[in-house]
């Protein structure tokens, strides 16, 4: 297959039918923080085109705050139950309101509830006061259909490099590397 986006899109569908993960479509992003390091994380990879991987997240996060200032990022796939490794590396643009909106509202109304309460990425003395907060908030907010809030939105990132690797037992790995170059997706094979 000569075409990435659609060999990701094929190989995600595959590694989801009778995954033995909880979570199926979690991927590992991968950021640059504020003194250079490498900053990893798994996140839900929402969906896969021509566009661009999209994972939502809060925007005031860590992974948020360091996108905004280096928007150089990585993801990486690993689905052993089909012998699968994808590494994809890229530029991470925010998403409009609009289709921010859309993943908001596949959120469960318990997502939603929390992603009000919380503030990812920053300190708290005692964890357990955020199941009151939580519960607080939905007292308050029953009725309602929970609003997205303006911290809250996602990520599509535009891919420049994409690795597929399928594990062999004899480690023969087959690695295929995409690279893209002046928009044409350009093929090439790498040793194990």
């Amino acid at each position: 297959m000569n075409n990435p986006i659609a060999q990701f899109t094929q190989w995600w569908a595959q590694a989801r039918i009778d995954s033995p993960l909880n979570q199926k479509s979690a991927v590992c992003i991968s950021t640059i923080d504020q003194d250079g390091f490498p900053a990893a994380r798994f996140v839900d990879l929402k969906s896969v085109s021509n566009d661009g991987l999209v994972f939502c997240t809060y925007l005031s996060s860590q992974k948020g705050r360091e996108i905004s200032k280096c928007n150089k990022v990585a993801l990486t796939a690993w689905w052993d139950h089909v012998g699968y490794q994808i590494r994809v590396t890229g530029t991470a643009t925010k998403l409009s309101n609009t289709d921010a909106q859309k993943y908001w509202k596949t959120r469960t109304r318990a997502a939603q509830m929390t992603t009000h309460v919380c503030e990812q990425s920053q300190l708290i003395d005692n964890p357990s006061m955020l199941g009151q907060k939580v519960a607080e908030y939905a007292r308050h907010n029953e009725a309602e259909p929970s609003k997205m809030p303006t911290n809250w939105g996602g990520y599509s990132i535009k891919p420049i490099r994409i690795e597929f690797l399928t594990f062999k037992d004899d480690r023969l790995h087959i690695r295929e590397l995409f690279t893209l170059r002046n928009e044409k997706w350009n093929k090439a094979y790498l040793q194990p």
